[in-house]
């Protein structure tokens, strides 16, 4: 590794607003503390969570850097104290509270993965956040087993695709909701044995008839609002509803019949504010049950677009035109 540079590009919000309050901007490189490592990054994720702080709407936790980024992809620059796992040099991708878009970003050493065998880092850079919020979520949370069914909604975002194949490949029946008769082909082309174009269907009825009247044993929300009802409708008996984001909004009426009836689980978590430990267990996990899906072929990263770092305004216009199918990634000179 060449000597580390003065200062660094990052991104910078100049306050709460749309795309352009994000700016391009130079400042000093963080430093690793005890336990966590300096990262060149080459490429970071794009996540709806960046655009709901950009719009002063999720705060930065605690002791957070306040520059956007929850993943990213790279190599190791430089090591804190006590870290004996990782070496200078070492192809990374990881999960970070914060400070993604920029050119250099700390990471706990205990939540980064090894770029899988094959992967670019642009491909890298999308999977942190996307698989640890899905396993723990989908398989931690909610248990879902070989044999048993699931829905997930937004089938074609970054958590849609992610869950689809991730499901899929571990050998569940998979149902998905998508915007349009493209994404709904798209999340088939993925695994799905039924892609569901909710602009045109009513996926309670679809998956009433897919399943015989039984329901899915796993749903996996981010949308909530009028979705909730419907949700819990959907499930089969001894269910989980699993509650990741709530683009219709947090707070619903519900008829608790279901729940009682048939014994459903209303659950859900967020992974940002989690302790390191627990991210540091779910990476663990990761590396054993799914990294060698990914270099087996069996899942593949999904990007949609790459911008550069510049361009993060327009990566987050496109995110939110919710037209992209996949991960939206921004790279830097480092990225080839």
């Amino acid at each position: 590794m060449t000597q580390l540079p003065a200062d660094m590009a990052f991104i910078r919000a100049e306050g709460a607003g749309e795309p352009d309050v994000l700016a391009l901007a130079r400042g000093p490189l963080p430093e690793p503390k005890e336990g966590e490592v300096l990262v060149e990054v080459a490429a970071a994720g794009v996540n709806r969570p960046d655009v709901m702080q950009r719009k002063g709407m999720y705060p930065a936790p605690p002791g957070a850097p306040e520059t956007l980024g929850l993943e990213i992809a790279g190599r190791v620059a430089a090591l804190g104290a006590g870290v004996e796992n990782l070496k200078v040099g070492d192809a990374v991708c990881a999960l970070i509270a914060g400070g993604g878009y920029a050119e250099y970003a700390v990471a706990h050493a205990s939540n980064c993965l090894p770029v899988p065998k094959g992967l670019s880092m642009v491909e890298a850079a999308s999977l942190p956040e996307t698989f640890m919020t899905v396993w723990s979520n989908v398989f931690d949370r909610a248990g879902l087993k070989s044999g048993q069914s699931f829905l997930v909604h937004g089938g074609t975002s970054g958590i849609g695709v992610t869950a689809i194949q991730l499901a899929a490949a571990r050998g569940a029946t998979v149902y998905a909701t998508a915007g349009g008769p493209e994404k709904a082909a798209f999340c088939e082309k993925l695994g799905a044995k039924r892609g569901i174009d909710y602009r045109a269907e009513d996926f309670q009825a679809v998956l009433k008839e897919e399943t015989g009247g039984k329901g899915v044993n796993v749903i996996l929300d981010m949308v909530g609002g009028e979705y909730t009802a419907k949700n819990l409708k959907s499930l089969a008996a001894d269910g989980f509803l699993v509650q990741i984001a709530f683009m219709q909004g947090p707070k619903v009426s519900i008829d608790l019949t279901p729940i009682m009836l048939k014994r459903l689980n209303l659950t859900g978590s967020t992974l940002r504010a989690r302790p390191v430990a627990q991210k540091a267990a779910i990476a663990e996990a990761l590396v054993r049950e799914v990294w060698p899906l990914i270099e087996a072929g069996k899942i593949k990263p999904v990007v949609h677009a790459t911008f550069p770092l510049a361009g993060a305004a327009d990566a987050h216009r496109l995110m939110e035109a919710s037209s992209h199918m996949g991960k939206i990634i921004l790279t830097t000179d480092k990225a080839a």
